[in-house]
């Protein structure tokens, strides 16, 4: 009988690399998306902006865009809070773990292919060389993705939970704390 996937060694080491990557990112505490991409920015010494956009129906959830200037992570208006966090979470993961498309650079459109008109749409401040150039790239590879929803599932763990309580917190259910423990985390 073959093992799961989730026992198999690539999917460990993905699991190991994706919480080593997780747990050197610094967090603002309450989170705050604007004060976190700036200090991400400022360790990077590589502007990061926010450009938040009205997905049409079909478009990636997120985009991550790096130029010569600037990295550009664009999100989704049209949508919770909750899941704009994440894709966030997810885009950053792309840029803390390295990802480069088939041509040597950042950039994805996360196994979406969007045509010129909906590029226009997403990005109407940018040039259209630049839109035509970054989305004519190839997708991220299938363990890229994974990797950076795995990045973003534990820095969101984080934010949830923040690692130092500041009050004594409750005894946790047996089930939640198998959860936790899915995402490497120990608890009481």
């Amino acid at each position: 009988m073959a093992r799961p996937w989730w026992r198999r060694r690539p999917a460990r080491s993905l699991w190991q690399r994706a919480r080593q990557v997780a747990d050197g990112v610094n967090l603002p505490e309450p989170f705050d998306a604007e004060d976190f991409v700036a200090g991400l920015a400022a360790e990077r010494g590589r502007p990061i902006e926010l450009m938040p956009v009205s997905a049409p129906e079909g478009a990636p959830c997120g985009l991550l865009m790096s130029t010569e200037r600037a990295d550009y992570i664009l999100y989704p208006t049209n949508t919770t809070a909750l899941h704009r966090r994440h894709i966030l979470l997810h885009e950053v993961g792309h840029l803390l773990c390295g990802h480069v498309g088939s041509d040597g650079h950042t950039a994805g459109a996360d196994s979406v292919a969007i045509d010129a008109a909906a590029g226009r749409q997403l990005m109407p401040n940018l040039s259209p060389e630049l839109v035509r150039r970054v989305l004519g790239r190839t997708t991220y590879s299938e363990v890229e993705e994974r990797e950076a929803e795995l990045v973003a599932s534990l820095l969101a763990q984080r934010v949830v939970r923040p690692a130092e309580p500041r009050e004594p917190a409750p005894a946790l259910p047996e089930g939640v704390r198998r959860f936790d423990s899915l995402f490497g985390r120990r608890t009481p």
